[in-house]
C-alpha cells in the first residue's frame, strides 16, 4: 500500500516524462491516474451546469441539451486540435527533439485561435437561429437564445483549454493538464449558482448564468496551462507563434482526421437529439440529465485511453513498436475492469441518480430507461475508446474516421429511426441504437489495431 500511495502522490505531482523504458504498468498508472482526473474534472462541468439548471426549469435543461448537442461541433474541432497535439508532441518527446516540440505548440495555439474566431463569429449571431434548427419550441428559445450565444462566444477559451492538454499530455505532463482543468471547473462551481440564482451582489442570469460561468472558468483554466507551458521545456518562443508551413500541414492533417471522426461522432448525436425531440422536452430533458451522467462515467475511461495514445506516440516515437502495442493492450484490459464494474451501479441505480438532478416524473422515467440501456455497452466501450485513442496517438486518424462514419451514420442514426420512429418503440429505439453502434465500433477497431498498419505511420 506505501509503494501504490508514493506512486499516486508522484502522479498528481506529476513532471514530464518520458516513458519509452522502464515498467508498463507503472507508466500506464503515472499516466492514467492525472488522466482520468483531468476526464472527472472536465465532465463536472456539465455535471454542474445540469444539476444547477435543472433547478429553474425543464425547458432550462433543454435549453442546455439541445445547445450542447450542437456545440459538441466546437469540441470536435478541440479535440481534433488535442489529438494532433499529442501525436506531434509525443512523437517529438520520444525522438528527444524539443525544440520541434516547442514549435509545434506555437503552432497549435496559432491554429487554435484561428479556427475557433470562425466559430465564435458564427454562432454567437445565429444562436437563436441553432436553436430553432435543433427543434426547440418558442419557449426554450426565448430562454436559451442568450445562453447558446455566450456558449458559442466562449469557443476560443474551449479550443485552446483542450488542445493546450493534449499538448502537456503528449509531453507526458497530465498532472499539469489535469490541475488546469481542476482550477477551471473550481471556479465554474463558485461563479455557478452565484450568477444563476443572483446570490449576494451578483445578478440573477438564469441559465445564461451557467454559461457566463463556465467560460470564465476555462478562461482562467487557458491561462494557467500557458503560465505552466512558459516553465516547461515546451516553452514556445515568439518566433513558434509564426506560422510554418510544414508543421502546420502536419498538424492540421491529424487535427483533420480527429475533428471529422469526432464531428461523425458528435453529429450523430444531433440526429439522435432531434428524433428524441419529437417526443416533447420532458423527454429531452430526461435524456440530457442521463447523458451528462454518461459523460462523467464514461470520460474518466477515456484518462486510460489517453494514456494509451500518450504512450503509443512515445514509443513509437523512439521506436519501441512493442511496447507501444503491450501498452494499448494493458489500458484497455484496465479500462474493462472499470467500466464493466460501473455498469452494475449504473444499472441498479439509475432511477435514484435521474432523480437528484429532478423532480420531474417523466424526465425520471426516460432518464431512467436511457441510463440502463447505454450502460449495457459499457464493457465494448472500454476496448473501443483505447484502440480508437491508440490508433490516433499513433496519428492514424483516418481508421478511426472511417471507422466512425460506419458505425454512426450507417448503422447507429438508421437504426435509432428504424427503432423508434417506424417500429414505434419511441425513446427506448434511439437509447438501443447506442450500444448497438458502439459495440460493432470497438469489434472494428480492434481487427483494425491487430493489422499493424499503425505501426508504419509518419508523424
Amino acid at each position: 500500500m506505501k509503494k501504490w500511495f508514493t506512486l499516486f502522490r508522484q502522479a498528481l505531482s506529476g513532471s514530464e516524462e518520458n516513458y519509452t523504458t522502464g515498467s508498463i504498468n507503472k507508466a500506464i498508472f503515472l499516466l492514467s491516474v492525472p488522466m482520468i482526473m483531468e476526464m472527472i474534472m472536465e465532465s463536472l462541468f456539465a455535471v454542474v451546469d445540469i444539476f444547477f439548471v435543472s433547478k429553474i426549469s425543464i425547458e432550462a435543461v433543454a435549453t442546455v441539451g439541445l445547445t450542447e448537442s450542437v456545440i459538441t461541433l466546437v469540441y470536435s474541432i478541440a479535440i481534433g486540435l488535442s489529438t494532433a497535439a499529442t501525436a506531434t508532441i509525443a512523437r517529438r518527446t520520444g525522438e528527444g527533439n524539443h525544440d520541434k516540440a516547442k514549435t509545434a505548440v506555437g503552432q497549435v495555439i496559432l491554429i487554435s485561435l484561428g479556427i475557433s474566431a470562425i466559430t465564435a463569429i458564427f454562432g454567437g449571431i445565429f444562436a437563436g437561429e441553432i436553436l430553432g434548427i435543433m427543434g426547440a419550441d418558442q419557449k426554450v428559445i426565448a430562454t436559451g437564445t442568450l445562453f447558446a450565444r455566450v456558449q458559442f462566444l466562449s469557443s476560443p477559451v474551449v479550443i485552446l483549454l483542450y488542445a493546450l492538454s493534449g499538448a502537456l499530455r503528449g509531453a507526458g505532463s497530465a498532472a499539469t493538464a489535469m490541475r488546469s482543468l481542476i482550477i477551471a471547473n473550481g471556479l465554474n462551481m463558485i461563479l455557478g449558482p452565484l450568477l444563476i440564482f443572483g446570490l449576494g451582489p451578483f445578478p440573477e442570469l438564469g441559465v445564461t448564468g451557467a454559461a457566463i460561468a463556465t467560460a470564465l472558468g476555462r478562461s482562467v483554466g487557458v491561462g494557467y496551462q500557458l503560465y505552466s507551458l512558459g516553465k516547461s521545456s515546451l516553452a514556445f518562443r515568439l518566433k513558434d507563434l509564426l506560422p510554418e508551413k510544414e508543421t502546420i500541414k502536419s498538424i492540421t492533417e491529424i487535427a483533420a482526421g480527429g475533428t471529422v471522426q469526432f464531428l461523425i461522432s458528435s453529429a450523430s448525436w444531433i440526429f439522435l437529439t432531434r428524433i428524441l425531440a419529437e417526443f416533447g422536452s420532458d423527454v429531452v430533458g430526461g435524456y440530457t440529465i442521463a447523458i451528462r451522467v454518461i459523460m462523467f462515467t464514461l470520460l474518466p475511461a477515456w484518462g486510460l485511453a489517453n494514456a494509451a495514445a500518450t504512450l503509443v506516440g512515445q514509443n513509437l516515437g523512439a521506436g519501441q513498436i512493442d511496447r507501444a502495442e503491450v501498452s494499448v493492450w494493458k489500458c484497455a484490459f484496465y479500462n474493462l475492469l472499470f467500466l464493466v464494474g460501473l455498469s452494475l451501479f449504473m444499472f441498479t441505480g439509475a432511477e435514484y441518480i435521474i432523480s437528484w438532478f429532478t423532480g420531474n416524473a417523466d424526465a425520471i422515467a426516460t432518464g431512467k430507461m436511457a441510463l440502463r440501456v447505454l450502460c449495457l455497452g459499457y464493457g465494448f466501450y472500454a476496448y473501443g475508446m483505447v484502440i480508437i485513442q491508440s490508433l490516433n496517438g499513433a496519428g492514424d486518424t483516418k481508421t478511426p474516421t472511417v471507422l466512425n462514419l460506419i458505425c454512426f451514420w450507417l448503422i447507429e442514426i438508421p437504426v435509432a429511426y428504424l427503432l423508434a420512429v417506424v417500429m414505434e418503440l419511441g425513446p427506448v429505439g434511439v437509447f438501443a441504437s447506442v450500444p448497438i453502434a458502439e459495440s460493432i465500433l470497438a469489434m472494428l477497431g480492434i481487427w483494425r489495431f491487430k493489422k499493424g498498419g499503425w505501426k508504419t505511420v509518419k508523424v
